[in-house]
């Protein structure tokens, strides 16, 4: 096992709340640690110095290349408990199935989406909104990172049947015309409310109406509105 103080780590989070989590969080732990943005930013840092121990991903939605995942130890956090949810927009298609707590699963990155060996699962509730929620991962994610650089685990493989989750499109924030109550509308408000995704959203007389900050109180839903004049239509 390598002494975690004689080691180097790379964090990379392209979210706005993932460099404060790495500055609290992360950057005081044993070791030299990185972080950058982007992934040329990533190649800037990997040519910089000494090979990293771990590449910690975090929010990140940007396609690692396949090199960079053989030549390192690169681990991600996905919001589903693999096999089950691999694939695209996991919060909202949890919530969506009407899950109110999942896994926060830290993985090994392969070339297959989500398809790595797990090193740790954690318990993560899916109340509030979008960016909260985020948040919340991105603090469970630190606690897991500390794990993995103490214990250095060797990741196991994945076991059962997977379940595939499909990436959103924007379109589908448009508010669905069935949804069966203002606990269903609530959730689907609050599933897009953070950066990442258009807000749950009506078209109507020309103006587009954004929901956000949604709240049930005494029987109905409350939430912020934004208007703006839609687009007029390609010729």
């Amino acid at each position: 096992m390598i002494p975690p103080e004689t080691s180097r780590y790379i964090v990379a989070g392209s979210r706005p709340w993932n460099r404060p989590l790495f500055d609290s969080q992360l950057v005081s732990l044993p070791g030299q640690w990185d972080f950058v943005a982007t992934v040329d930013q990533l190649t800037a840092c990997l040519e910089s110095g000494p090979a990293p121990r771990y590449i910690f991903f975090l929010h990140w939605s940007m396609r690692v290349p396949d090199a960079l995942l053989d030549q390192h130890e690169c681990v991600c956090f996905h919001m589903t408990d693999v096999p089950y949810g691999r694939g695209g927009s996991p919060l909202q298609n949890l919530i969506v199935r009407g899950h109110r707590e999942t896994k926060l699963t830290a993985l090994r990155m392969v070339h297959a989406m989500d398809a790595g060996p797990v090193y740790a699962k954690a318990t993560l509730s899916l109340e509030g909104n979008a960016e909260e929620i985020y948040l919340r991962a991105g603090r469970l994610s630190a606690d897991l990172i500390r794990q993995i650089v103490q214990d250095q685990p060797e990741p196991a493989p994945q076991t059962g049947e997977p379940v595939i989750f499909q990436r959103r499109k924007p379109a589908q924030s448009a508010l669905p015309t069935d949804l069966p109550d203002l606990t269903a509308l609530h959730d689907f408000i609050r599933m897009l409310d953070a950066e990442g995704y258009p807000h749950a959203f009506i078209e109507h007389g020309g103006f587009r109406l954004e929901f956000s900050r949604a709240a049930l109180y005494d029987g109905r839903l409350v939430a912020d509105v934004s208007v703006t004049r839609t687009p007029p239509p390609a010729p």
